[in-house]
């Protein structure tokens, strides 16, 4: 039912304005319109009327592509989540599943591939740089320095972090430790490496570099997180095992004298809300140096189907956006992309639950926590600001950063996507 739709250019000025519009049965649909017929199906859904919802999928049906542009794409993946929460009120698939894309195959990646897929948009990598940099100035002198390793991407930040440390000037590169949980969010794409492998290779560069570095992998030994049947499962054995690490420094095996850093890359949207508080004082319990923070400038953890249904069209508009820019439409390495955005999109959508999946908060929300919980903003100086700037370079024009109050944000179009901030116990200041 797709060879209807044509679509027009986008215009600039505000996020919906942004939005390309589509021509179906002749009528001009914008993004606010597509916006508009998602709520409707998301209140229908909402009072279980599952029909009135049925109505509504069939129109977005005929807008949605999963091969089309971005905002046929990003629609494509919200009707497969409406479709699916649909069908837990009517016990079978609506009939407006079509244009939802097929749901693939999760798969192991080799460290290439992983690497490729970083390399695509600077999503990730604004954060490993803007950390980096946070870090190396945190530990500027020190002897030993230890690197608690929240992450979502599997070390990927710390080539270069080891290459700058191999270059400080006066005194040498530091001993460095990096420790990394055996728990972690189950985030794709998913790398086919152990840990420990990946913590030898890591070693072997920075013995390169001339950089001594001991990588230890953490845990209770009682993780199943990779294997837990549902994200609510995922979340709780996560929260759990993360708490028995972080308030046993035993297991960290703290040593006098390093420099203690902990960095949280992608990580916070995946502890239950309810729990957050209390990741961040067994954080600060730590006695870090320094807590890096990464992670999407959005906030995606209201009790409202409707206002989760509007944050996910507004916020992930823009990788499926930027990706127009990045890759061809049959690229395959943007269909991984857009099929981990789809995943997001998948947990908050279906379930109302907010420690069922990840919720992100902005960066705002972000910072008011961390005072609350006894951390003070440490500035990003002007040659952090600039090694993004760099970064950024390398890519599509809409690509930018901005400061708000200590943090540097990477915006798309003028749009917040991604925040880093940086973080000291308010005793160490």
């Amino acid at each position: 039912m797709e060879q209807g739709v044509r679509t027009t250019g986008g215009s600039g000025g505000g996020l919906r304005a942004a939005h390309s519009s589509v021509c179906f049965s002749g009528a001009l649909i914008d993004g606010p319109r597509i916006q508009q017929l998602l709520l409707h199906c998301a209140a229908a859904l909402e009072s279980n009327d599952v029909t009135l919802a049925q109505q509504a999928m069939w129109v977005l049906n005929n807008i949605a592509s999963s091969q089309g542009d971005p905002n046929q794409r990003l629609t494509s993946w919200l009707l497969r989540a409406l479709v699916a929460r649909a069908c837990r009120l009517c016990g079978a698939a609506p009939s407006a599943a079509q244009a939802a894309p097929p749901a693939a195959a999760a798969r192991a990646v080799s460290v290439t591939e992983l690497a490729e897929y970083v390399d695509l948009t600077p999503w990730h990598r604004f954060g490993f740089t803007a950390s980096n940099a946070a870090i190396l100035r945190a530990v500027a002198g020190a002897a030993a320095v230890h690197v608690v390793d929240l992450g979502v991407t599997r070390c990927m930040q710390w080539p270069t972090l080891i290459d700058a440390l191999s270059k400080r000037p006066g005194g040498g590169p530091p001993a460095l430790r990096i420790s990394v949980p055996s728990a972690r969010p189950d985030v794709p794409p998913l790398l086919g490496v152990s840990d420990e492998e990946l913590g030898a290779r890591l070693a072997n560069f920075a013995k390169s570099k001339g950089v001594q570095l001991e990588f230890n992998v953490i845990g209770t030994g009682t993780s199943r997180t990779g294997a837990a049947s549902s994200p609510k499962e995922q979340a709780a054995e996560l929260c759990y095992d993360l708490a028995s690490v972080l308030s046993d420094p035993a297991s960290l095996a703290l040593r006098e004298g390093e420099a203690l850093v902990v960095n949280c890359q992608g990580w916070i949207r995946h502890v239950a809300p309810a729990s957050r508080d209390a990741f961040l004082g067994a954080a600060r319990a730590l006695g870090p140096c320094l807590v890096t923070v990464t992670d999407e400038d959005a906030d995606l953890d209201s009790p409202s189907l409707a206002s989760r249904i509007e944050g996910c069209f507004n916020f992930h508009w823009i990788m499926f956006d930027a990706l127009d820019t990045s890759a061809p439409r049959d690229s395959p390495r943007r269909a991984e992309h857009e099929a981990a955005v789809g995943r997001k999109i998948e947990g908050v959508v279906g379930d109302d639950n907010a420690g069922c999946a990840e919720r992100p908060e902005s960066g705002a929300r972000l910072a008011e926590r961390m005072r609350r919980n006894g951390f003070a903003g440490v500035a990003f100086g002007e040659e952090a600001a600039g090694e993004v700037r760099r970064l950024l370079s390398e890519h599509a024009t809409g690509w930018g950063v901005k400061r708000e109050e200590d943090m540097l944000v990477l915006t798309w179009k003028g749009h917040g996507a991604v925040y880093t901030s940086a973080w000291t116990p308010t005793n160490q200041v």
